[in-house]
Parts: structure tokens; sequence; C-alpha cells
């Protein structure tokens, strides 16, 4: 049953990786919640408050939506300047009297960096009550058919990269949400980013060596050009330059380390250890069962 006395908290995200995640926290704890997305919510899954549809590209809503909202869970659109469409948001949500916000962003990029750095800053600048989570790459990836990794590991067993011996600090979703809910709800805020990493820092190939010790299948990691990387985010559906940058993410990995880190942030917020690539392997076993013959 829902606390009335709890403050509204909205997710943009909707059925998200993190979202998703952070509503079933939400929800068990609780708070009144009220999930904007582009879709409804996913057949079979309970709904956990008030859906409502939401796209940053068309504000003749948002007014509505940030009514009664005392914090709200930004994830940006796949743009390469989604400040464009946020900071004006965040300036609506300000005007509405919303007190607290957290940001996803990502350990690859600091404030005033690409992409999420401009909203960050903003954040920072204006928000009385905000947070930035910057979890590194997330382990659902090698689980979620509709990610390159999880697409390609399905169905031929590989994993294509451009980041070389680069070393990551794969985190669970699961992880990343737990802080999210407790930036969201904690009575004091946190105003300050967050690194999110898994428990230790892995090449590419060391994950198709655990997945193969977990699920016995012939996991590999194939190495590929940066721009062979792009063409594949580019046949994905993403735009030429969202898939250039991400592509240049995994150059990043490889030539300056930029994800190969592991911080305490996990345990500090929630007090508990993160999950290790390992154990996540292990819990979702069953999806990497496949009749292909080649991965056995």
């Amino acid at each position: 049953m829902h606390n009335e006395s709890f403050p509204r908290i909205l997710l943009t995200g909707g059925e998200g990786t993190t979202s998703s995640r952070i509503a079933q926290l939400l929800n068990d704890h609780g708070y009144r919640i009220r999930r904007a997305g582009r879709s409804g919510p996913m057949p079979g899954v309970k709904q956990l408050d008030e859906h409502v549809p939401f796209d940053w590209f068309d504000d003749s809503n948002h007014d509505e939506l940030l009514k009664d909202v005392h914090a709200v869970y930004l994830v940006a659109p796949a743009s390469m300047h989604p400040e464009e469409v946020m900071i004006p948001f965040i300036r609506r949500a300000l005007d509405a009297s919303v007190k607290r916000f957290v940001l996803l962003s990502s350990a690859s990029i600091p404030e005033n960096g690409p992409v999420f750095g401009a909203v960050h800053h903003y954040l920072r600048q204006h928000a009385p009550e905000w947070a930035v989570l910057r979890p590194s790459y997330f382990m659902q990836n090698f689980t979620n058919a509709g990610h390159g990794h999880g697409h390609s590991l399905r169905h031929s067993g590989q994993i294509y990269t451009a980041a070389g011996e680069g070393r990551v600090g794969f985190v669970d979703a699961e992880d990343i949400a737990a802080v999210g809910f407790h930036a969201l709800t904690d009575k004091v805020p946190y105003n300050r980013e967050l690194i999110i990493t898994g428990p230790e820092s892995l090449t590419y190939d060391d994950v198709a060596e655990v997945i193969r010790s977990v699920t016995g299948l012939n996991i590999k990691h194939i190495h590929i050009t940066p721009n062979e990387l792009k063409e594949r985010h580019k046949a994905s559906g993403l735009p030429d330059s969202y898939a250039e940058y991400l592509a240049g993410m995994d150059v990043s990995i490889r030539l300056e380390g930029t994800e190969d880190q592991v911080t305490d942030t996990v345990f500090r917020v929630t007090g508990r250890e993160p999950s290790s690539l390992e154990q996540f392997i292990l819990l979702n076993k069953t999806w990497f069962s496949s009749d292909n013959q080649s991965l056995q």
C-alpha cells in the first residue's frame, strides 16, 4: 500500500533498465511514483503506480506530469546533445517546486563532458538537491538481446568490441538502482556525483572467460576496429554521430583506461557489496542456453 505522506517521485525512462528497477524498490517501500516513458507498462508486469506518456522532444504534457512531484529521476534520450531538451525540462521542474533531481550519467563522462556533462553541470549549479549517478558499463548488456552484446552472444556466442585489453568495472543494474533509490529518498541529499562500479575491473576477454566457465558455452571476444564498431551501432538504429561517439568510448577504454576503476560506492550507500560478474552470470545462466551447436 502506498503511503500518502510520501512525496511523489517521477521516473523518466519508462521500462528502462534502471528506471524499472528503481520503480520496484520505490513501490516496495511505499513511495508514490509516476512512471514516464514512450511506451506503456510491459505486458505481464504489475503496474506499480501511475504511468504517463512522455517524450523528451514533445513538451506538450511536461507541466502536467510535473504536478505534485518532489523528486525526478532523469534518463537522457539517445542524443549527443540531450541538454537541449533536458535543461528546459529541469527549469520547468524547478518552477513547479521539484526539489530533488537524480541524473543517470556515465563513469566515462565527467561534469561538462560530452552528452550528459552539460546536464550534470546545470544540476550542480541550479538544483537545491541533486545527485549524478555515474555507473560503469551494465552487466545487463550481456543478457539483453536488444543490446549489441546480448544480441551477438545469443546468436553467435561472440562479443564484439574495439576496447582491446582495456578494463571495465562492469556493474549490475540492480546495484545502480539501489544507489539511485537512496539518492532519491535519503533524507539528506547527496549533492555530488556517485561513480558506481562492480567489485572488479575486467577486460572483455575476462568477460568471455567468465561466461564460458559458468555456462560451458564457447564464448569469444572478437576484436574489431572502431569503424567496424561504429557500423554495428548504426546497423542497430543509432544515429551516425552517436554511433561514432560510442565507438570512440571503446577507444578511450583501450588507450586511456577511462573505465578501469573500482569504487566502494555501492557498499557506502547501500551497506552491501556489489554483485560480481560471475554472480550475475550464475543468476542469469539460463539466458545463455542455446540450441546453436556452434556454442557447445
